[in-house]
């Protein structure tokens, strides 16, 4: 007996994997944040750390989620540049 698989539901499933890997990422990601601002509140270079961890995320879910992977390259070159300035303005102010 032959199972005929459509190529359709074959890049679901791998779909599907891609979008639990980065659920699975972003769940540790959230994690170490929460175990840097709780263990290493004391040092001065935990705002920097959570602030890229969290820079991290932020591009993680516009790649994945919103498929912006898929969008042309000047829609990927302003967000990426929007995250950088905005972090970068953050962490200058918190110095």
């Amino acid at each position: 007996m032959v199972i005929i698989v459509s190529n359709n539901l074959f890049n679901t499933i791998i779909m599907k994997r891609k979008d639990i890997l980065t659920l699975v990422i972003l769940i540790v990601l959230t994690i170490v944040t929460g175990l840097f601002s709780k263990f290493y509140s004391e040092l001065k270079m935990v705002n920097s750390v959570i602030l890229f961890l969290s820079g991290i995320k932020f591009l993680l879910v516009a790649f994945q989620f919103m498929e912006l992977k898929k969008a042309h390259i000047f829609w990927k070159i302003i967000l990426t540049s929007y995250l950088v300035l905005f972090c970068g303005i953050i962490i200058l102010m918190l110095r």
